[in-house]
């Protein structure tokens, strides 16, 4: 039995419904500097580890997103996990879009190594090297070498699921 690509081309998103309602992932804020000091930060779940040696990752953002600009323009990328109790962060980076609004105006922060802003209250904050980036179709995949991380002292992970629907910025 192969894989029949004919199958998984023509399937709708009422076809997947059975999966996307039991996949629960965590709720990730991505903030990014450029070399000219810009600063954006959305909320992300597309996030996966992809090496364990090197610590690589891919950090998804969408294309509609205010961050995608300056995450082009920028040589280093903080990955933020939120304790549970940060609904309001999430909102935050998810709801308001930085064309518009300075949204690290409202957060503690300081510069990472790799020259990206680092959130100063979450469950634990990542900061990496951006290596290259790539589209993955509505949104563009970054490929992040991970340089370093810190413990926060927020308790849990805020997940997909743990968090009321948001309405982003911009459009997903």
């Amino acid at each position: 039995m192969g894989f029949d690509a004919a199958q998984w081309a023509h399937s709708s998103t009422d076809d997947l419904t059975a999966f996307f309602d039991r996949v629960d992932y965590p709720l990730y804020v991505v903030t990014v500097r450029s070399p000219a000091g810009e600063m954006s930060g959305c909320l992300a779940g597309f996030v996966t580890q992809c090496s364990i040696g090197p610590p690589n990752f891919l950090v998804c953002v969408s294309k509609a997103n205010h961050s995608l600009d300056v995450a082009e323009r920028s040589s280093g990328m903080g990955l933020h996990l939120l304790g549970v109790d940060q609904a309001d962060l999430a909102r935050l980076f998810a709801e308001e879009t930085g064309d518009l609004v300075d949204k690290f105006a409202a957060v503690d922060w300081r510069l990472g190594s790799t020259g990206a802003p680092l959130l100063v209250d979450t469950a634990v904050s990542m900061e990496g090297e951006i290596l290259g980036h790539f589209s993955v179709g509505d949104h563009e995949a970054f490929f992040m070498r991970a340089v370093r991380s810190v413990a926060g002292g927020r308790p849990g992970i805020l997940t997909h699921r743990g968090i009321p629907p948001l309405e982003p910025g911009h459009p997903a």
